[in-house]
């Protein structure tokens, strides 16, 4: 079989990986050659293009996006495209509330978009082959449990939610206001959904993954505060104070304010020194403080609250709050008497 004298351009431009890498990472595209199985990896910067380094089988290839962290070695595939003279196009891209671009993420509480492209099916040919006038639109979900991050997940384990046929060229564009990732508490579920565009098998290639791309889905933070009850008199120093920390979102800032009076939502308040928690990580963290010597953020007495806040790309929320009565004024009861 004769090998057809071209060469496939590699866009990275249109891939997530653009506007978030770092030298944390290294990339590469692979390309499989069909059907003879030939696989070659090439090096990649994350912005640029380049031609294929070998040429294109009448099977046709498959050429996959891969990214690697040079720290902890974990590899993630960020994009996939099967590539031929006689097959549709496709791309797959997830959009969230967070513009972190590496691996699309979002909260396990907010919504997101999935938009594909299809170009190149025969809409108007009824003599032509079921592969030239369909694809298949799959939907896949997968738990990462309750502390995993993704590492050394076994994908083909995940469980297949939808499959649906696309027939029309164009853009198609599915909303999902919540996620579907399996759990008992919907605000804890961590893991991931899959969206893929596969053509159908014909003569002259299998069934093949033409675009793909995943969303990672992370807990709700949430807080607790220990040392302080609601309703407390406190008399003279501040007690020691315990602030725990659950599942803090990978791009967040997280910090106990106080103010006097009661609770109030969106009040804004004094930070509490060393409660300031800044994360910038690709998975949630959990952190405990304990905060001592903190008198001086309390300017006079009466009822105080003290908050927890956390700042995401979804807004400023309130995980915990504690109100208590401050009195450190000293009453002295005395009297005088004179003899004369």
């Amino acid at each position: 079989m004769k090998t057809f004298p071209l060469f496939i351009g590699i866009a990275l431009a249109a891939c997530p990986l653009l506007h978030a890498q770092s030298t944390n990472y290294a990339n590469f595209i692979r390309q499989k050659q069909l059907p003879t199985g030939v696989v070659w990896d090439m090096p990649v910067n994350t912005v640029g293009e380049g031609l294929s380094p070998l040429a294109i089988n009448p099977g046709g290839a498959q050429f996959e996006l891969w990214t690697v962290n040079n720290v902890t070695a974990a590899s993630y595939l960020l994009e996939s495209r099967y590539v031929g003279a006689y097959v549709p196009m496709a791309n797959v891209t997830i959009t969230s509330e967070d513009p972190y671009a590496v691996i699309p993420r979002t909260r396990a509480d907010r919504p997101y978009t999935v938009s594909v492209a299809v170009d190149g099916l025969k809409t108007n040919d009824p003599n032509a082959p079921a592969a030239a006038t369909m694809v298949n639109f799959l939907r896949h979900v997968q738990s990462y449990g309750a502390t995993g991050t993704g590492l050394g997940l076994n994908r083909t384990q995940a469980t297949l939610l939808m499959n649906d046929p696309i027939t029309t060229n164009g853009g198609h564009t599915y909303s999902f206001a919540i996620n579907s990732v399996p759990g008992t508490n919907r605000a804890k579920v961590r893991g991931e959904e899959r969206f893929s565009v596969f053509s159908l098998e014909d003569y002259q290639a299998p069934e093949l993954q033409l675009s793909s791309q995943f969303i990672q889905i992370w807990p709700v933070a949430d807080a607790t505060i220990a040392g302080m009850t609601p309703g407390q008199l406190v008399r003279f120093k501040l007690p020691s104070v315990t602030l725990t920390f659950n599942d803090l979102y990978p791009d967040s800032h997280t910090y106990a304010q106080v103010y006097k009076g009661s609770p109030q939502l969106g009040k804004s308040g004094t930070i509490v020194p060393g409660s300031s928690i800044v994360i910038n990580d690709t998975v949630p963290q959990s952190r405990v403080l304990t905060l001592v010597d903190y008198d001086a953020a309390f300017t006079d007495d009466g009822t105080w609250t003290m908050e927890i806040l956390t700042k995401t790309p979804f807004g400023l929320e309130r995980l915990n709050y504690v109100s208590f009565v401050l009195d450190r004024t000293i009453q002295m009861n005395a009297s005088v008497t004179t003899t004369e």
